[in-house]
């Protein structure tokens, strides 16, 4: 062998290793195969956001969960085979597991087990960048993972340098653990207290003047309309919650000031404690005086993107606010071919492709809410101007609730006298 040969031998593979996943969904009696496909692509992207690879997808027709394993158990002898042949790294579950049933579970498959809320909880950790969503987010996953501990050693490596740090394993350990992540809470509790206490004084100061919330379902482009309409540079990625820090920005139109904030986006299922301890953030949503809701067209289930936030916004106290709807991404369909038009087009061509009835979705939505959606492609920067129009003019009813006596017509153009007076 020379020497060449034995030094490759020697040489070891520095590349992170990326992991490895198979997801696992309950297929309910009310639910159609394209529901159930969706939402495994909602947890193919989510897992994929955070770095993992999905290899392949398990479903079994169950009206409700096994109390034990979750799935039955000849389903579950098939995803440990599959695992165990194609060293999978961790199975994803599409809803939240009960602490007993994940412990059965890492038990019968050797592998992490995720769920769907600690899934999300991760992304979340990963993404967060201020020190508030950091200690939201930390405070979050603690308590979910609290009532979990048991066996979850394969999770806590994330949060600390891997487990037997303190001598061998057992309740003792585990009893350490639990004490540990109570006074954990209890400190993230009072360090979120002292941040909020901040945040309220800012949203004081904010008094005044008109407040606006970009809000909609995860990855819709709320970020992407916020750097247009701001100039600024926000993070705008393809990837689900690219926006987990509220970021509010200053803007000047028509002679109108009005503050516009872009906030975490909504989703399916959305875990409780992620929702309580974003209190802080919400506010807000909570405190906005118009709310701009930003629903991605080319997507085949937005209504039920739009169904998720709004009863979301309900849940938060935010509901009876007066909403924008945009809709966006409307470059990926083809807007609705009339009678006449489609008699030129093939039926497999309109089997194939995406059509959206815009004029049907306008009158729908303005009837249901009383203001003009808009419809739009902010990527390409495609109706822009339709939308600061429609922006412009909700902010401006609200301007007006602030200050009533605010007469634009009595604007004064300087420049003009200046020249008349020369």
């Amino acid at each position: 062998m020379s020497k060449i040969s034995r030094k490759l031998q020697k040489l070891h593979e520095t590349a992170p290793k990326i992991e490895t996943a198979v997801l696992v969904t309950l297929i309910r009696q009310q639910q159609s195969d394209q529901e159930v496909e969706e939402h495994l692509e909602e947890l193919a992207f989510l897992a994929e956001t955070l770095g993992v690879k999905t290899v392949y997808r398990f479903t079994q027709r169950m009206e409700k969960p096994d109390i034990r394993t979750f799935v039955g158990k000849g389903k579950l002898e098939e995803i440990q085979a599959y695992v165990e042949h194609f060293k999978v790294d961790m199975v994803i579950f599409d809803d939240d597991l009960t602490p007993s049933q994940m412990r059965n579970l890492e038990n019968e498959l050797k592998v992490k087990i995720y769920d769907r809320s600690l899934l999300i909880l991760d992304i979340f950790l990963q993404r967060a960048q201020t020190a508030q969503a950091k200690t939201q987010v930390e405070l979050a996953r603690f308590q979910y993972l609290l009532p979990r501990l048991t066996n979850m050693w394969t999770h806590l490596e994330r949060q600390r340098g891997g487990t037997g740090t303190r001598g061998g394993a057992g309740e003792k350990e585990i009893e350490t653990d639990k004490r540990d992540i109570r006074n954990k809470i209890t400190l993230l509790k009072e360090k979120l207290r002292e941040i909020e206490k901040q945040g309220i004084t800012q949203r004081k100061g904010r008094k005044g003047i008109v407040r606006v919330a970009l809000v909609g379902y995860t990855n819709v482009g709320k970020s992407t309309l916020m750097n247009l309409i701001t100039k600024t540079d926000i993070l705008a990625e393809n990837k689900l919650f690219a926006t987990v820090d509220s970021t509010v920005r200053k803007v000047v139109l028509e002679n109108i000031p009005f503050l516009l904030s872009d906030t975490v986006g909504f989703i399916r299922k959305l875990p409780t404690h992620l929702i309580e301890s974003f209190k802080s953030t919400l506010d807000e949503i909570r405190e906005a005086d118009l709310l701009v809701h930003v629903v991605d067209i080319s997507h085949h289930a937005f209504e039920d993107h739009i169904a998720v936030v709004t009863q979301t916004l309900r849940e938060i106290k935010a509901g009876d606010k007066p909403i924008l709807l945009v809709f966006n991404k409307i470059d990926q369909v083809q807007q609705m071919p009339s009678e006449e038009e489609s008699q030129h087009i093939s039926e497999h061509e309109l089997q194939e492709t995406r059509y959206v009835d815009f004029k049907a979705l306008s009158e729908a939505y303005e009837k249901k809410n009383g203001i003009k959606p808009v419809f739009m492609a902010a990527g390409l920067g495609e109706n822009v101007e339709g939308f600061r129009e429609a922006l412009v003019a909700e902010v401006k009813k609200q301007h007006r609730k602030i200050y009533p006596h605010y007469l634009e017509d009595e604007v004064v153009d300087w420049s003009g006298k200046w020249e008349e007076s020369e």
